[in-house]
Formats: structure tokens, sequence, C-alpha cells
């Protein structure tokens, strides 16, 4: 793959929030997973831990943490990536919190591309109950879910809004 076929694919993946009701078969959820292991970590210590979900009243109550938002319990699977803290502060004491959030992050953005080039649809969802998701789930105190990411055969798929000039996010040797 070149940087144009790149910029090409990154371009065709939208957030998606309807979903057909098929099942995404477990072979391909597998498929996906292994995306995660690709991603890049603090000390290779992988300090993050997936969690997904197929079984819809726990889809259900995932969306009721989410603040209600319909795409979470509509989704056939959602992905809960979380950071885990004793996995990294065991190397880098109080500073890996901040790695383990990181290493969340680049875990999940590296799944969500997995789901895109299996042809699903995704939505990265970030705003969410912490301590609700935490009891639905049986999560440790030790560990944080960081998203909560949907995926499934995309339903009616809307235009993404327009994106915003890079060159007001980039900056050149300084501010």
């Amino acid at each position: 793959m070149n940087l144009s076929e790149l910029n090409h694919f990154l371009a065709g993946r939208t957030s998606v929030r309807q979903y057909l009701p098929d099942p995404v078969p477990d072979k391909v959820i597998q498929e996906i997973l292994k995306s995660t292991s690709k991603a890049p970590s603090a000390g290779n210590l992988e300090s993050w831990d997936v969690i997904f979900v197929t079984d819809e009243g726990t889809r259900e109550l995932l969306a009721d943490a989410a603040f209600l938002q319909e795409h979470v319990s509509a989704a056939p699977v959602v992905f809960v990536i979380c950071a885990n803290y004793v996995r990294s502060m065991s190397r880098y004491e109080e500073r890996g919190i901040l790695y383990a959030m990181q290493d969340a992050t680049i875990a999940g953005t590296y799944l969500m591309l997995a789901i895109h080039a299996a042809g699903l649809g995704s939505c990265w969802t970030g705003a969410f109950d912490d301590e609700m998701v935490r009891e639905i789930l049986g999560i440790p105190g030790h560990i944080r879910p960081v998203t909560l990411l949907t995926a499934g055969y995309p339903g009616e798929v809307l235009p993404p809004p327009p994106r915003m000039d890079t060159g007001e996010h980039v900056h050149y040797g300084y501010w």
C-alpha cells in the first residue's frame, strides 16, 4: 500500500450510527482483534485490554451508560477498549497511567481501522459513565474503560461532515 492508497482507505472510514441487525461472525471478530496486538505500546507492555460484547441486553445497558446513545445498542458488537494501569505502572510508576491511556487509544485506533478493513462500520464513542461501564462488565478498579467502539454492517450511511483544513492543526517547528 502506498501513501495515496492509505489516504483513500482512511477517507473511506466514517462514523456509523445505524447498523443492520446481522451478527458479525466470530471468525471476523477474532481477525479484527488480532490487529490490536500490532499496535505500538510503551515498553511493549500492551497495557490495554479489550472486552467485546455481542449480547443484546448487555449492549442495551452499555447504551444507557453512554447517555442513551442508540448506536451502542444497535451495533451487533461493542468493543470496550480499556487502559490497564497496573500493567504499565509496573515499569513506569505514576507515568504508567498516561502510557496506559495512550496504549489503549492506539490499540483502539488499530481496532477501528481493522473494522473498516473488514468491510464493517464503526463509531468511536468516548462519552459514557465509566463507573456504570465498570459495573455492567465487572471491570476491576485498576482498569479504565477508554472507549466503546461499536461495529457492524452499516445501515444507512450519511455523508461525513466537511473536514477542517489540516493547515489549522499542523504547526511547523513552533506554535
